[in-house]
């Protein structure tokens, strides 16, 4: 059986979902990423694993399911951070982020029986999933992330490793406003989109009734 790997930041007002801000405030966009990771780990929790494992930048919180076995980020760049996840698994595992709430047990249920990769496209350039049959750290290291480019130069790094890379449903990351709203379409009953219903009044300015609509998509994150 695989681990279930996700790598977190925990929640707190003005360290995550900044560029949720504006429309929302700080506190707003924690509430979000606080549902966001809610839903991922849940969506975890339902799926059959041999461990479930939350890489966590920060302290657990209430929101976290029992289940999981928790260990600290390491410190660096994302690349590495990435890696030294990969470093705590010694078989099958796939690392998911917290910014796809919209993930389902179905879409994490992987089989690597006919591949050595799986691999999560994410709309923005990025990627949201990577799954390995053997966890080799390396893989990831030197990947230049949160740029256009950061999910084809890693799928590339698979493939010149030999690795046979099968691919998974491309999700949309939720970075900015735009992507919370079609987001939670994607998912209307999660907590994501309950909480963004609750926090789009305040947020809400001249002329848009959720203050979300004109956002504009700036760049991608892994």
């Amino acid at each position: 059986m695989t681990t279930l790997l996700v790598i977190a930041k925990e929640p707190l007002p003005g360290r995550v979902k900044t560029r949720l801000t504006p429309p929302f405030t700080p506190h707003q966009a924690a509430a979000l990423a606080e549902a966001s990771l809610t839903d991922t780990l849940h969506a975890v929790a339902a799926t059959p694993a041999s461990r479930r494992l939350l890489v966590l930048d920060g302290r657990p919180g209430p929101w976290l399911p029992p289940g999981f076995d928790v260990v600290r980020q390491c410190a660096g760049p994302l690349d590495e951070r990435l890696a030294d996840a990969f470093a705590h698994c010694a078989g099958p595992a796939l690392l998911i982020g917290m910014d796809t709430p919209q993930v389902t047990p179905a879409l994490l249920d992987v089989d690597f029986a006919d591949c050595d990769a799986v691999f999560g496209p994410a709309e923005d350039g990025g990627f949201w999933a990577l799954g390995l049959a053997e966890p080799d750290p390396d893989l990831l290291r030197g990947v230049p992330m949160s740029t256009p480019v950061t999910g084809a130069v890693q799928r590339e790094r698979l493939i010149a490793a030999g690795l046979r890379v099968r691919d998974l449903p491309r999700l949309r990351d939720v970075d900015i406003a735009a992507d919370a709203e079609a987001v939670a379409a994607l998912a209307p009953h999660g907590r994501f989109a309950a909480r963004l219903a609750r926090c789009a009044p305040a947020a809400a300015g001249p002329g848009s009734p959720s203050g979300t609509g004109s956002a504009a998509r700036s760049g991608p994150r892994r």
